[in-house]
């Protein structure tokens, strides 16, 4: 990682959100030999747009493309600039000389996006100074360095706003899902139990869905309707 392929003092971080069927999880690394954790992030190329940039990150660490990925906030406070974090992470990493790595504790203006992601699809991948790159419930994530514990706080606040929309458009839910299923999504953002009947009911009249043919499953009269969301107009 040389200092001379990046742009100075911007960095990106991401918040990558995958829903189990019944909790939202977010991807943390932990940095090797450490016991410091961290949102996955980056550095933006010289010759590469930022948004390519994050969409580059979200793909190495989860294999993914064509993801929704969302820019909601840019992190620049002076209390943000740790050297000695960033210090103990570069002497614990065995792979680079320090030298080469004595960049990364100045100080750095974070632009932060947030990923929706089927949780089923993904097969997380640290990467040079990470030992892993794990799911973690929302409720139950590690101290994070820095301000990351900040940044999950405001991608989850982002994603509350408009929720409906942003739901449209993201990979949180297979193509087809039945009405619990998303009902189960919603729950876990808004981080609430909402009644089935008025769920469905407002469901149905945003006609944000398409209803498909019933999931079988071998009990034909419990067999439930599955739905998709509309495609969106050009």
């Amino acid at each position: 990682m040389k200092q001379t392929e990046y742009l100075p003092h911007i960095a990106y971080d991401s918040v990558i959100i995958g829903f189990t069927g019944d909790e939202l999880k977010i991807l943390i690394m932990e940095y090797h030999n450490t016991g410091l954790y961290a949102l996955p992030g980056g550095f933006v190329k010289k010759n590469e747009d930022l948004n390519e940039a994050a969409k580059r990150g979200l793909e190495e660490r989860t294999g993914l493309k064509n993801i929704f990925l969302e820019q909601f906030y840019t992190f620049g406070d002076t209390k943000r600039h740790q050297p000695e974090v960033l210090r103990t992470i570069i002497e614990a990493n065995e792979k680079t000389p320090h030298e080469s790595l004595q960049w990364l504790l100045d100080r750095f203006i974070s632009v932060a996006y947030y990923a929706l992601i089927n949780y089923h699809d993904v097969v997380p991948k640290p990467d040079a100074l990470s030992d892993s790159c794990t799911w973690y419930p929302l409720k139950k994530l590690p101290p994070l360095i820095l301000d990351h514990a900040d940044i999950v706080n405001r991608a989850i606040f982002a994603l509350r706003e408009n929720i409906d929309r942003k739901l449209v458009t993201v990979n949180l839910l297979p193509a087809t899902f039945t009405m619990k299923e998303l009902q189960h999504v919603y729950e876990a953002i808004l981080d609430t139990n909402i009644r089935r009947t008025t769920f469905q009911r407002q469901m149905l009249a945003s006609e944000l869905l398409v209803r498909h043919d019933k999931r079988y499953s071998g009990k034909a009269h419990k067999a439930p309707y599955v739905y998709s969301f509309k495609a969106k107009k050009p």
